[in-house]
């Protein structure tokens, strides 16, 4: 059974909202198709405190979006070539948001999403989804397909490109992956994915 993540599920805390989209569905409606992505690797952004989120040196024209209502896409343009999507978390006007960095798509080849710009290729996502509620009218939103995730199969590891945080902030376990494999327990046999 498909059930759309609501705001309620993205107020709360960053880091569980992070590790829980693990195995939850990205969904772009574009026409009279769907396309969707199984995601598989999330990090976490949390406050002014966290020295490697875009809010750490406050609010700007780029960053308000993170300092508004749960549920709301965080997207922009990376060394002017990837798009990043994100999805606010927490309560308004605490800026944090969880980046969502790769997936498995739902498409026959079950393509590898392997980094944030692959995936916003894959479902033609832009900043014209920048400010927008994550919902079915906005054409792009994220479900919960009953996918079970085994706890051994999710790893916690240091973000990705983040050096310039310093020491403390780079190397903090904000990063969450499936790791090894992904077993679909919903499905009758099980159907195993290699990441």
């Amino acid at each position: 059974m498909k059930k759309i993540l609501t705001q309620k599920f993205f107020n709360r805390d960053t880091r569980n909202v992070a590790k829980e989209l693990l195995g939850k569905y990205l969904v772009r409606n574009i026409g009279d198709r769907e396309i969707s992505v199984m995601i598989a690797e999330t990090e976490a952004y949390d406050g002014f405190h966290d020295k490697a989120s875009h809010a750490s040196k406050g609010k700007t024209a780029r960053t308000e979006v993170m300092f508004g209502e749960p549920g709301i896409f965080y997207v922009y343009l990376c060394y002017g070539v990837y798009f990043m999507l994100n999805i606010v978390t927490r309560e308004a006007h605490y800026p944090a948001a969880v980046l969502i960095r790769g997936g498995i798509g739902e498409d026959p080849d079950r393509r590898i999403l392997d980094g944030p710009g692959k995936l916003t290729r894959f479902l033609f996502i832009d900043k014209n989804f920048n400010n927008k509620k994550a919902k079915r009218a906005t054409g792009l939103w994220f479900e919960d397909r009953g996918v079970q995730i085994d706890e051994k199969n999710n790893q916690r590891t240091p973000r990705i490109g983040v050096s310039y945080a310093g020491s403390l902030w780079s190397a903090k376990k904000f990063r969450f992956v499936l790791k090894n494999s992904l077993t679909y327990l919903s499905r009758g046999p099980s159907l195993t994915y290699k990441l």
